[in-house]
């Protein structure tokens, strides 16, 4: 199964220069957040794969209209030809007002609510969130920082991918496009990435 993960920053690819038939072996989509929303309308509306997507700390803005087509999978286990896919929306909390940022403590109580859907569905295979694991490709920064109970998910579940965005590789720095976190493959979606599941 061919997966495209996207993130932060709109593709001119796919954008400015989209030909017919662009995503014809396309899959499955997974938005990592902080897209336009008219952008995830346009994949949607192109591709024959379903095109699933969690909030960045950028997203929902006042006016800001939701993505058509496309399924939010915010605090859900979306499961995808057996495939159980779990998101996780937002970034660490930087701006007391800010949408879509979270406190380490925040985070890990969405975590706990999950508790029964993780035990009925006996985990899952992808995780998908917007900001990185805590030391795992993570900024220094603040805003950047990763979530330390997105690491305890991945000791305790074992998910064959981990998929995030935040981290824009035209920072430089140390953060890699693909790494490994003992069974994890480790997946940075900035811009775009194709994978096979």
């Amino acid at each position: 199964m061919k997966i495209l993960t996207i993130s932060d920053e709109e593709s001119k690819y796919f954008w400015d220069y989209y030909k017919p038939g662009m995503f014809d072996d396309i899959d499955l989509i997974i938005s990592c957040g902080d897209l336009n929303p008219n952008y995830l309308s346009f994949i949607a509306t192109f591709a024959h794969a379903p095109v699933l997507y969690v909030n960045g700390n950028h997203d929902g803005k006042p006016g800001t209209p939701e993505p058509e087509g496309c399924f939010c999978i915010e605090d859900e286990i979306f499961v995808f030809n057996g495939i159980r896919i779990l998101g996780l929306g937002g970034s660490m909390r930087y701006n007391i007002n800010g949408k879509n940022q979270y406190s380490e403590k925040e985070m890990s109580a969405r975590v706990r609510k999950l508790r029964f859907k993780l035990f009925f569905k006996k985990g899952f295979d992808i995780l998908v969130t917007h900001a990185p694991a805590y030391q795992l490709n993570d900024g220094d920064d603040l805003p950047h920082k990763g979530f330390d109970v997105f690491r305890k998910l991945l000791d305790k579940y074992k998910p064959k991918y981990f998929i995030h965005g935040h981290i824009h590789l035209s920072y430089g720095g140390r953060s890699k496009r693909v790494d490994q976190y003992n069974d994890t493959t480790v997946i940075n979606a900035f811009q775009k990435y194709i994978f096979d599941y």
